[in-house]
């Protein structure tokens, strides 16, 4: 008996094991906040938690965005696979960040994966089969895409894609519906990314399908654009009248915009992120 019980012991400590392993594992998977919602016509959106991406399925195929992660992109294909029968024909980067581009692999059976020329010759296993400078349109079954480089800026290889005939834009990163520049603006140059608003300004679409927030219209770029420019005024006369950062963040308050998402939480980093910019492009001086 005593012989017997050892092995049915080990057993049961290697199942609590692995129960211990497989949990957080589990839990954060079940954790993920995930869904799609049709934007417009064949043109669906895919949540992952604070993150979102586009799908559009054209009769002839179907054109996904952003793979956000692994998971994500395994959760997505699956539910594709219950909208439609047609295969995942091309994969779309907006960009190489690793939020946003991780989890490619998943979607290994697109025949055309497609990036701006600045990004990096692999995204995290992927390597791209076809790189575009300024521009780029492609046709897949009924509908037309259309990509466009948004320059320097928040990254180096941004692009826009705008889906037709729904005019749906799907814009990463650079600007989002009613909700303030996301904390500090790090690692960018706040001027150009100032110049990439204004390059999305100048396309024509009707709907805004965001990276992060709420779908929103066109000119909602333009209202993000009039928040960075008076955010820019309030911040510089500040720093030429002697004030600290920490006197402007008291001081600055914005309050026509208290009602976008992040105001609390990343008004006071966005002025940081603003001095600090202006302090180091000489704009003070």
């Amino acid at each position: 008996m005593i012989s017997k019980a050892k092995p049915l012991l080990s057993f049961r400590i290697l199942v609590l094991a692995l129960c211990f392993t497989l949990v957080p594992a589990l839990a954060s998977a079940q954790g993920a906040n995930r869904s799609i919602t049709n934007i417009a016509g064949d043109v669906y959106r895919f949540q992952n938690n604070f993150h979102y991406s586009i799908f559009t399925i054209t009769g002839d195929g179907v054109v996904v965005a952003d793979p956000i992660n692994r998971d994500a992109a395994i959760w997505l294909k699956g539910e594709i696979e219950k909208l439609t029968d047609q295969k995942i024909t091309h994969l779309v980067y907006s960009h190489s960040h690793g939020d946003h581009a991780s989890g490619g692999r998943v979607f290994g059976e697109a025949s055309e994966v497609i990036v701006q020329e600045n990004a990096p010759d692999s995204i995290d296993g992927v390597t791209p089969t076809k790189r575009f400078s300024d521009t780029l349109t492609f046709s897949q079954g009924n509908k037309t895409f259309e990509l466009t480089y948004l320059g320097p800026g928040h990254g180096i290889d941004l692009a826009v894609m705008i889906v037709r005939p729904e005019n749906v834009a799907f814009v990463v990163d650079v600007v989002a519906s009613k909700r303030l520049f996301y904390r500090d603006f790090p690692n960018s140059d706040v001027g150009k990314w100032a110049d990439q608003i204004k390059k999305i300004e100048s396309l024509d679409f009707e709907i805004l399908a965001g990276g992060h927030g709420p779908v929103g219209v066109k000119s909602d770029v333009t209202d993000a654009r009039i928040y960075l420019e008076e955010l820019r005024e309030e911040v510089l006369a500040g720093l030429k009248a002697g004030q600290s950062v920490d006197e402007l963040k008291s001081s600055i308050k914005m309050e026509k915009y208290k009602d976008w998402a992040s105001y609390d939480d990343w008004l006071a980093l966005n002025i940081q992120g603003m001095a600090r910019h202006l302090t180091q492009s000489g704009a003070v001086n």
